[in-house]
């Protein structure tokens, strides 16, 4: 039987809920005044991201035990959050090859709430490598319960992120007139969702269940990292955009 949440479990709890309710509000209110999704620009995208983030893990912590991991996606998102204070917040006019707000919307929001629903698998695999298949400590979720809610998460998050790199090369034929240019972002994005591919192959398979699996969890994450970073290291069709 689960042990009754802490007043400072409580208070954490709440807490999260009003800064869901603070960032989501200040997304909608920046999306009605620029007319397409909050996500054009660098600010604006990891604002969006880390708000995906928080939203996700609340989602499954309503349905799991794994408060005690919490702090891992939420510790992420306040690192973003930090990082979005330093950015250039100011709206400006976006560049020809993104004046879609159809497809600016849909498809980088997909890209939103894909990556942050991952955040919350990351913070399983990390817990599940700890923790171990021997259950080592008692303040941890169990394995099996690591295990479960990471699968869970993927299993919503991998087809949204699909959905995404085939509306992204939807676009990048109408804006560029080629489907794919193995552009940085593009070949990030790629070697994402076919970690993510293993994982769910190898989650089923009795040699890579556990550990292994785990592993591809932290791999997989640290490859959205790489993919919504990315252009900020290597320049590309994306980096004019800030994403």
């Amino acid at each position: 039987v689960a042990a009754s949440p802490s007043p400072l479990s409580r208070a954490a709890t709440w807490l999260t809920l009003a800064a869901i309710t603070v960032l989501g509000a200040s997304l909608l209110l920046r999306g009605i005044v620029v007319g397409r999704g909050p996500w054009g620009n660098m600010f604006e995208f990891t604002v969006a991201f880390a708000t995906s983030m928080v939203a996700g893990y609340t989602f499954l912590a309503r349905r799991y035990p794994i408060r005690s991991i919490g702090f891992l996606p939420l510790g992420v998102a306040l690192g973003l959050l930090l990082y979005a204070s330093s950015l250039p917040r100011e709206i400006s006019q976006l560049v020809p090859a993104l004046q879609n707000p159809p497809l600016l919307t849909i498809h980088v929001g997909m890209a939103v709430l894909s990556y942050g629903i991952f955040a919350t698998p990351f913070a399983a695999g990390v817990a599940y490598l700890v923790q171990g298949q021997r259950d080592r400590f008692a303040w941890l979720p169990s394995h099996k319960v690591l295990d479960e809610v990471a699968y869970r998460a993927v299993i919503i998050g991998f087809p949204i992120f699909a959905t995404m790199i085939i509306l992204g090369s939807w676009w990048a034929s109408i804006a560029w007139s080629r489907y794919w240019g193995w552009d940085p972002k593009e070949t990030a994005a790629l070697v994402t969702w076919l970690t993510y591919a293993v994982y769910l192959h190898a989650r089923n398979q009795r040699s890579w269940a556990g550990r292994p699996a785990a592993l591809l969890l932290v791999v997989g994450f640290g490859m959205v990292l790489v993919t919504y970073s990315g252009s900020l290291w290597f320049s590309g069709l994306h980096a004019y955009s800030g994403l």
